[in-house]
């Protein structure tokens, strides 16, 4: 999955450096060129910013279905190993307390 996700990111980034290209040539259109230019740049532009909208779902999705599968394998991990669970909470738990412990100390 992590390929996939690769992938989508790469296909991204792509299609948003496009899409700022093809929208700073619009803007430099609009101040030397003529409305026609500037009217034959904004298909382009669209197609652009539909691919990027694209990309972005994809990894959007990719990103849904990373996160379910780790809240899964913490599900299972709870279940099968419950005491060091509850031990790793408890020291996250006292280092959360000793910092804010510590924050209003100092006031």
């Amino acid at each position: 999955m992590g390929t996939t996700f690769d992938v989508a990111r790469e296909r991204l980034v792509s299609d948003v450096r496009s899409v700022l290209t093809d929208t700073e040539e619009i803007v430099q259109a609009a101040t030397s060129e003529s409305k026609e230019k500037v009217a034959s740049l904004r298909p382009r532009v669209d197609v652009s910013l539909q691919r990027a909208r694209t990309r972005l779902r994809e990894i959007e999705s990719a990103v849904e279905a990373r996160a379910r599968e780790s809240a899964r394998q913490v599900d299972v991990y709870a279940h099968e190993h419950p005491w060091q669970t509850a031990g790793v909470a408890a020291g996250i738990g006292a280092a959360v307390g000793a910092v804010v412990a510590l924050l209003f100390s100092r006031r």
